[in-house]
């Protein structure tokens, strides 16, 4: 623009000289390129009309990039007064005034500038700065949110948006990196630029994103709610939780910044401030039935039976529809779900019938009747109900056996003996990881309990590093770093092995509230990577927790699993996942021999001492008599047994499954030899 046409002052006109005129606006035009240059056109007007406010602005402009920013100040001060100054004389005091540390005074600029451009969230952005740097945190974080707000209209960002959520990543990258480019401190488009990587697929760079947004902006909330999410979904659960912790400060704080706290509070094994936030909420809202739910799930780690089974009937009394409430009172294994709650599940079923989108809720509905009716002594319902959910839900997630089976092909043929000689010493030799591997539901929880009942092992949860770690080697494979699975391991060198187990190590200790030196892993599917394990943690310990692949596969089919175990909908399929998982570990058995003890379920429950103390052998600890009575251990359980194994050892559960044996057919076929050896392991696997 024309800098001289309009006085800058806002009072008056401009004069009328043409050639100071055309000085000024070529000296405005050079401020950014050659500021020295421009400074002393300034001044030159200045001494042919003092106090002419276009030239102060344009010198003002040429001292602040000359670093110079205290004078920049003072000229900006001689145009106009107060809140009346023009927006970008408002705009350059307020930055000039920030550059020279002088908080006090840039933000009266900027409270002035946002009132009258309220729609520009630059202003807003660095009024927020300011506040910050003057202590006054809470109205920093309302201006970071208001310049969120006025962010939303912002042409540009919208077309960046429209791009992304109609799947035009390319585009919109490109968009939001050219304004990068233009505004590097634009923490909206920084975030916007995030959820794209993350919609690619490259999560360590959305976290960086991520992460600088709210390094620049602290008050942008929504910022922070998505990296949350991100921390959370890579595990990364104590940096979460810092970001939570502060999110739920807010000065607009809702119930969702609860929630999302309380959240990583479970993930960490932190339930008793889960359960204090749920109560919170629940007292301030005592209608809402996912809050009663919740709170339900944090009791019954807790131990606190009687007040979980309150919670959950609670959730199904304001929604009596609500599938996964009615599950988690089925899942407690120690409630019986009488005739009026069937009366009533089955009519949450023919409401939902006509209801699209409700899928969970019905397959939710149908394990919980399967569950009921198969208390009631109900067999053919209960069968069909636990069928019919399991049907549903195998629609709704992705498993491909023959894939499966050949992934564990390839880990056999690459884990043999000579292989596993030639890799030589390496990894992270620390003792501390025992690992409690196996199918669900075949009694891991009973070892896992037994085990911390004792003096120097931590019981912790099923802990996701392991499987993270191979996803992160595999994922070498699948770009094409490696040809296949064994050149990858191959390349593993001792070094990166020593990394590696001591970047396992280090992710697992946020779980860990003892300081006993040993500690449990209960992943089930950890079995998938002994041969890594041994590699990387060649002094950790492995417990092969197996139990009769029937009474397994057909306890896993009829439970309903929050997540993972996409292998347990479908009988055949989980058969035959059986099959391949004794398969691997008898190869492991001829390949590393020792390397994995087995507890063989049915032994454990009719001779409990003497298989503890075969176990704390493998060990290498002492017997201790409070593995015999792990049924008293208060601690914290989250699976699916969390109310068996607070009782003394039982047996009625270990031929349960006979009375179903008429519908189990596709299961037991699909076991084969694998059911009729057990629990020797068929001889054609030990070849």
């Amino acid at each position: 623009m024309n800098i001289v046409s309009r006085n800058a002052s806002g009072r008056g006109s401009a004069p009328g000289n043409a050639a100071l005129r055309a000085a000024l606006d070529a000296a405005a035009a050079r401020v950014e390129s050659d500021p020295s240059a421009a400074l002393a056109a300034a001044d030159a007007a200045l001494r042919e009309v003092p106090a002419l406010p276009p030239a102060l602005f344009v010198a003002a402009q040429a001292l602040r990039r000359l670093g110079r920013p205290d004078e920049a100040f003072a000229r900006l001060s001689l145009i106009g007064s107060g809140a009346q100054r023009p927006p970008m004389v408002l705009w350059e005091l307020a930055q000039a005034a920030s550059e020279a540390g002088r908080s006090e005074e840039a933000i009266p600029a900027l409270e002035a500038l946002t009132q009258q451009q309220p729609g520009v969230a630059s202003g807003w952005f660095l009024l927020a700065s300011e506040l910050r740097k003057a202590g006054r945190a809470e109205d920093a974080w309302r201006a970071d949110l208001s310049a969120v707000h006025a962010a939303s209209r912002d042409p540009g960002l919208l077309a960046a948006a429209a791009d992304m959520n109609e799947g035009r990543l390319d585009e919109a990258e490109a968009k939001l990196r050219t304004r990068g480019e233009q505004l590097p401190d634009d923490p909206v488009g920084t975030r916007m630029l995030g959820e794209v990587m993350w919609r690619r697929g490259d999560m360590t760079e959305a976290l960086r994103l991520l992460g600088r947004a709210v390094d620049i902006a602290p008050g942008f909330d929504l910022a922070r709610d998505f990296l949350v999410r991100l921390l959370m979904q890579t595990n990364r659960l104590t940096d979460a939780l810092g970001h939570a912790e502060i999110l739920a400060q807010s000065p607009v704080a809702g119930s969702a910044a609860d929630l999302i706290l309380a959240s990583v509070l479970v993930r960490l094994g932190e339930q008793e401030r889960a359960r204090d936030i749920y109560q919170r909420m629940l007292a301030e809202q005592p209608e809402q039935p996912q809050l009663w739910q919740n709170l339900g799930h944090v009791l019954k780690t807790l131990g606190e039976q009687g007040e979980a089974i309150a919670a959950y009937r609670a959730a199904v009394t304001h929604q009596p529809s609500m599938g996964e409430a009615w599950w988690s009172l089925a899942n407690l294994k120690t409630v019986t779900l009488g005739t009026e709650d069937i009366a009533r599940m089955e009519a949450a079923l023919a409401v939902l019938a006509g209801e699209a989108g409700r899928e969970e809720d019905v397959f939710h509905l149908h394990f919980s009747l399967g569950k009921a009716y198969e208390d009631a002594g109900e067999g053919a319902l209960s069968f069909e109900h636990y069928d019919k959910g399991n049907r549903l839900r195998r629609t709704l997630v992705q498993y491909d056996a023959d894939e499966f089976a050949a992934e564990v092909d390839a880990t056999a043929t690459t884990f043999t003996a000579p292989f596993i000689a030639a890799m030589g010493e390496g990894g992270c030799l620390a003792e501390d990881p025992i690992f409690i591997v196996g199918l669900p539901r075949s009694g891991s929880t009973l070892v896992e309990q037994i085990l911390s009942s004792h003096s120097a092992i931590e019981g912790t949860m099923e802990l996701a590093e392991m499987m993270m770690i191979a996803a992160r080697l595999q994922s070498r494979v699948d770009e094409g770093e490696f040809p296949d699975f064994a050149a990858m391991v191959r390349s593993l060198g001792p070094a990166e092995r020593q990394r590696l187990g001591e970047e396992y190590i280090e992710r697992t200790r946020m779980h860990r509230k003892t300081d006993r030196p040993r500690f449990t892993d209960k992943m089930p599917n950890n079995w998938q990577h002994t041969g890594l394990i041994r590699l990387i943690l060649p002094n950790a310990k492995i417990v092969d927790a197996r139990r009769h692949p029937m009474s397994c596969c057909f306890s896993g089919w009829k439970q309903h699993f929050a997540r993972g175990q996409t292998f347990t909908y479908d009988l055949a399929e989980i058969g035959r996942y059986y099959g391949d998982y004794v398969r691997l570990m008898a190869h492991y058995d001829v390949a590393a021999p020792g390397a994995v003890h087995r507890v063989i379920y049915e032994r454990m429950v009719a001779e409990t001492e003497s298989e503890v103390r075969h176990l704390l052998d493998y060990l290498g600890l002492p017997f201790e008599e409070n593995c015999l009575e792990f049924h008293r251990n208060t601690r914290a359980v989250r699976t699916a047994s969390s109310e068996q194994v607070r009782r003394p050892i039982y047996t009625d559960a270990v031929e349960h499954w006979k009375a179903y044996a008429e519908w189990l057919g596709p299961l037991e076929a699909a076991l084969g030899d694998v059911a009729r050896a057990y629990p020797e392991v068929p001889s054609a696997l030990l070849g």
